[in-house]
């Protein structure tokens, strides 16, 4: 069993790793439809499942990931969903026809579907709760990083090589991680074993699938809107009836009581709100540097550099805002000045100097990484131990979903606003663009009334308890002594 020390040395860098290998990926592979499409000899509209097939497998097997890592032990579970990532990862790149990829991606979404929850659950139990907030700084930084990185990384693989490496990088990552994990990974298991809850996991699987399916091809017109309409009302029936389900059964497959607990509700569902905004910059952005500023992909990409930046820079100040501050205050204040940022783009124009772009960048990056690193260790400052599996498994669900919901949300949003307006008419493209930035920016902003019913004291255990540790044991010295 690895040592508490050696664990809390090692399983950041561990979890992040993974995790920024499924981030990238889930973004990297949009880049290279065109040229999948071409080698495979399919149409890249045909390709759309190869994205949507991801994204339904993390849906279905993210909510089953706690009860399994409770089961069968973290150890066991991140070094079989590291495996699995990896394998299909190769089966990708040996692709020869568009079935065999669709398949290997299901595949990889469910490895992926495991590392996020699984992950954030042995932070959670290795961490005591005054140091979570600097291990959750380091873990969440691949979700801010990936996507933003993930569009530049896979054109500059496409132009310099095959769209194949694509998936072949994620093979030394992966066996490097396995190693990390045999190693360092500690060990837990619930403390009493529950009974699969199958029924709950067709209901609540299905429905969540459903729904991202829906969003996730939303505007695309492929499917006409009676139909669409239907299968929503499908999606939310399913989810509704899970809900029964779950308030009558003794052993739920996610225990929804468990957002009574006021600290956790207000981080999941305040989380949820914030992403419909932040959640699509990464469909708008390219669109503005792109069609509005006439740029090429790859100088767009690199204007997405400043935000991962600022977001790895955050990491080092955010323990001592929130010491200072405190979660209710940060999170109101700073989920504002998301909204205000995402305003400056609707700013930004073909005359608009290289460096003021990359200075709005640099701010978004800040304040996004300092919002998710305070709801993600919000979510548990009150919540039992006993219970941080179903909490991680709960709140990976929910942020499964928001992101599906940010990205429609940007899609929509967009859609709305540039009409019929063609793409070659830069002025109109980027008036339109301006105005769902400051349509995004509005609903971000709204947001921030979730977080007014924080209380100050609210998520001290994990902001100061050091701090009050450390004055505690100045006060009273002898419990030091007899240790």
């Amino acid at each position: 069993m690895t040592d508490t020390s050696t664990a809390k040395r090692y399983l950041p860098w561990l979890v992040a790793t993974a995790l920024f290998m499924e981030q990238l990926d889930a973004t990297i592979v949009n880049t290279a439809i065109p040229s999948i499409a071409a080698s495979l000899q399919v149409t890249p509209l045909s390709l759309k499942s190869v994205v949507t097939s991801y994204i339904l497998s993390l849906a279905v097997g993210i909510p089953v990931s706690g009860w399994m890592a409770d089961r069968f032990g973290t150890r066991r579970v991140f070094f079989i969903a590291i495996a699995i990532f990896t394998v299909a990862s190769v089966l990708c790149g040996l692709s020869v026809n568009a079935e065999m990829m669709v398949v290997a991606r299901l595949l990889q979404g469910l490895g992926g579907a495991m590392m996020m929850p699984v992950g954030r659950l042995a932070i959670i139990r290795t961490f005591p709760k005054n140091e979570l907030l600097s291990a959750m700084n380091f873990v969440i930084l691949p979700a801010l990083i990936g996507p933003l990185l993930g569009p530049t990384v896979g054109g500059l693989i496409v132009h310099w090589s095959s769209w194949r490496a694509i998936f072949f990088v994620n093979v030394p990552v992966g066996l490097l991680a396995l190693f990390l994990v045999h190693r360092y990974m500690p060990d837990y298991k619930g403390a009493e074993p529950r009974p699969l809850d199958v029924i709950g996991l067709i209901l609540f699987s299905s429905g969540t699938a459903l729904l991202s399916w829906l969003l996730e091809i939303f505007g695309e017109h492929t499917l006409d809107m009676v139909t669409m309409l239907l299968m929503l009302g499908l999606s939310v029936a399913l989810l509704a009836a899970y809900v029964w389900h779950a308030s009558e059964h003794k052993h739920p497959l996610l225990r929804l009581a468990l957002l009574k607990v006021r600290t956790f509700r207000i981080s999941v569902l305040g989380g949820f709100i914030t992403r419909l905004g932040i959640g699509g910059l990464p469909f708008l952005l390219p669109l503005l540097y792109q069609l509005g500023l006439k740029l090429p992909a790859w100088q767009s990409g690199l204007l997405m550099m400043p935000t991962a930046a600022a977001a790895m820079g955050m990491k080092l100040i955010a323990p001592k805002v929130l010491a200072r501050f405190g979660y209710r205050q940060v999170l109101i204040v700073n989920t504002i000045c998301i909204g205000l940022t995402i305003a400056l783009f609707a700013l930004v124009g073909p005359g608009t100097p290289w460096y003021a772009i990359a200075g709005i960048g640099l701010l978004q990056g800040f304040f996004n990484s300092l919002q998710f690193s305070s709801m993600n260790t919000l979510a548990y400052a009150d919540v039992a131990q006993q219970d941080s599996s179903m909490a991680s498994t709960i709140a990976s669900s929910f942020q499964q979903l928001s992101m599906s919901f940010g990205l429609a949300s940007g899609s929509l949003v967009t859609a709305w606003f540039l009409g019929r307006v063609p793409q070659t008419n830069q002025l109109m493209v980027t008036s339109a663009l301006h105005h769902a930035f400051l349509a995004l920016a509005v609903t971000t902003m709204l947001s921030s009334f979730v977080f007014w019913r924080l209380r100050r004291s609210d998520g001290e255990s994990i902001s100061r308890g050091k701090q009050r540790a450390e004055e505690a044991a100045r006060q009273d010295p002898a419990p030091l002594s007899q240790a």
